[in-house]
């Protein structure tokens, strides 16, 4: 079969990661869409790791490591740094995991989006602070257990609308991904890079040891997220919404919740009020 997924690799073997981590398979993908002419800049995060140390990385493209709460703003600075050499044409990316994004970076994030600076900022949404040993995130969902989410029922607060907070500030393109969709992952990275002014894409990327999941079960957990309705993949260009994976007929949360050891503490009750908010979400938003 073929797809429209580029065949060069920019991404080598030997990398850090733990076995089927989704924020490879991510970084994997985007570079696809992405191309050569890329400078990455990371804060704190799983990547901060799983890049490996210089000249060993197991990406061939630049990468420069930022505080914490600065990536926004260290992109920004890279990106004006280049401009002023003449090189309107490598494209900046700030790579992130969900804390350094719904929490410790929300700051930089909201000021870098407000003044539409010219850069792509990507968030690997795996819903926990992964790197330190899973401790609670504004990404995690409620019923989720996490080191700092103590008793058997998990985080008690729902997620924080992260997506809502980004568009509205009214940015040129917003979108959502995730590896189980290669091919919608790899255009939508490729259409980034084409846009001009802040670019926001949020992926979900599942964690074996966060989630308590079979590492075999990442791409799979993926597609469950989407075809439960739970993560909708779509996009926003210029104001203008489309969902991109339509699921008319979608599956029961708990096929997506069951399979992970992360949500064992869930009641039924708990089940059955998150799947009539993703009910209610969906018939807000039409199939």
């Amino acid at each position: 079969m073929k797809t429209s997924i580029p065949p060069q690799e920019l991404m080598r073997s030997g990398h850090l990661a733990c076995q089927g981590c989704g924020a490879t398979l991510a970084m994997r993908y985007a570079l696809k869409g992405l191309g050569e002419k890329t400078v990455f800049v990371i804060p704190a995060c799983c990547w901060t790791i799983l890049a490996g140390p210089a000249p060993k990385s197991s990406i061939d493209l630049p990468v420069l490591h930022s505080p914490f709460a600065a990536a926004a703003a260290a992109a920004t600075g890279v990106k004006a740094g280049l401009v002023a050499r003449g090189d309107r044409e490598t494209m900046v990316v700030a790579w992130a995991g969900d804390g350094g994004t719904f929490d410790i970076g929300l700051q930089a994030l909201s000021g870098a989006a407000e003044r539409d600076e010219n850069f792509l900022y990507v968030c690997y949404d795996n819903e926990a602070y992964m790197n330190t040993g899973v401790q609670r995130s504004g990404g995690t969902p409620e019923g989720s257990w996490t080191m700092s989410t103590p008793g058997a029922r998990g985080s008690p607060r729902p997620k924080k609308d992260l997506d809502a907070i980004v568009l509205a500030h009214h940015i040129p393109y917003f979108a959502t991904a995730t590896p189980a969709y290669a091919e919608d992952m790899t255009r939508k990275f490729a259409k980034a890079r084409a846009v001009k002014g802040f670019r926001f894409i949020r992926v979900l990327s599942p964690c074996p040891p966060g989630w308590k999941s079979d590492p075999k079960d990442s791409v799979r957990l993926s597609r469950l997220a989407v075809q439960t309705g739970l993560f909708r993949l779509y996009e926003v260009e210029n104001g203008v919404a489309r969902v991109n994976v339509p699921v008319p007929r979608r599956k029961p949360v708990g096929d997506y919740l069951r399979a992970q050891g992360r949500f064992k503490g869930l009641t039924p009750e708990m089940e059955q009020r998150m799947q009539r908010g993703v009910d209610a979400l969906w018939d807000g938003v039409g199939k």
